[in-house]
């Protein structure tokens, strides 16, 4: 028997509105770690982030952990994995391109998402989505470029976004929403060691002051634990295209926090690609509207569900 349709349109909503409060956070955060990066190496950050967001979620939700079937863990900690390493080549990759570049590179997995989709899990997108994809894709270069070449750090940032797409279809395919709060402790965790991994060799450096260690618990917490909830629970019911295509708004909130906290001017630009990314997401989200069921429209049906433990 289907569900309610009024349910599932209610409930896609809510999904909707986590991941944009998801990115909402992530776009807070650029200017706190512009200078919290100035003192502390990035690997470090990372590591010392997930672990903080790892320890408060499964203190929080150790009955959800201890509930996930041996399937949804091995199915975390490859998700986590995957994001972990993304982070590394993204942070790695900053260090040999500007900022402006990473952004728009680092955003190609809004298109990688779909593309993969349809290699890998032959997914079939109707036509408005990849016109949302593509308006996305603009939105993005008009946000970020200002100059563009081909190198070792783009190289690296692409590596990243596919790493991204990829966490993105996974979590598509895996998450559900009765698994996903012990899912996103999971990855959490996994995130921190893989950052281990890479801050080792140097050492880990902490916080220095009340302001850094302040500006550190927000990352971990709220664009950490509560960001890792809200994807893995979303993503139990938003496609992969669209939800990637919502996350595209990160640039967007990172301008319009820098504008009001960060003492920038408004432009031009800031307002023609921030218009193209969100044209792009009421499309996507006007033709999961008009779809008659918004979650099988474009996941298949064994997407819905882990196998046995």
């Amino acid at each position: 028997m289907s569900a309610d349709p009024s349910q599932q349109g209610r409930t896609r909503v809510i999904a909707t509105l986590l991941l944009l409060a998801m990115t909402a956070t992530w776009g807070s955060t650029f200017f706190l770690i512009k200078d919290l990066v100035a003192h502390v190496p990035s690997a470090d950050f990372l590591v010392v982030r997930f672990a903080i967001a790892a320890l408060a979620m499964c203190l929080v939700f150790r009955r959800q952990v201890a509930a996930l079937p041996r399937s949804a863990v091995r199915s975390s900690v490859v998700l986590g994995g995957l994001y972990g390493t993304a982070q590394i080549l993204q942070t790695i990759g900053l260090e040999h391109t500007s900022a402006s570049v990473s952004g728009f590179v680092t955003g190609a997995y809004v298109v990688l998402t779909p593309v993969l989709g349809a290699l890998l899990l032959r997914d079939r997108l109707p036509g408005a989505m990849w016109l949302a994809v593509a308006l996305a894709a603009v939105g993005l270069g008009v946000l970020s470029l200002r100059g563009f070449a081909i190198g070792f750090g783009e190289g690296l940032t692409l590596a990243a976004a596919l790493l991204y797409a990829l966490h993105i279809l996974g979590l598509g395919r895996w998450s559900t929403p009765a698994q996903a709060t012990g899912m996103a402790c999971v990855q959490a965790a996994v995130i921190s060691c893989v950052a281990l991994v890479a801050a080792l060799p140097g050492g880990i450096t902490l916080p220095a002051t009340g302001g850094q260690w302040a500006s550190l618990l927000y990352m971990a917490l709220v664009a950490g634990a509560f960001a890792l909830w809200a994807q893995t629970w979303a993503q139990a019911h938003v496609p992969p295209t669209r939800a990637a295509i919502i996350m595209t708004t990160e640039p967007v909130f990172a301008a319009f926090f820098a504008v009001l906290f960060g003492g920038e001017s408004l432009t031009t630009r800031m307002l023609l690609g921030g218009g193209l990314v969100l044209a792009a997401m009421y499309l996507s989200e006007l033709r999961g509207r008009s779809a008659q069921d918004p979650l099988d429209d474009e996941r298949p049906m064994e997407a819905l569900h882990h196998d046995a433990p």
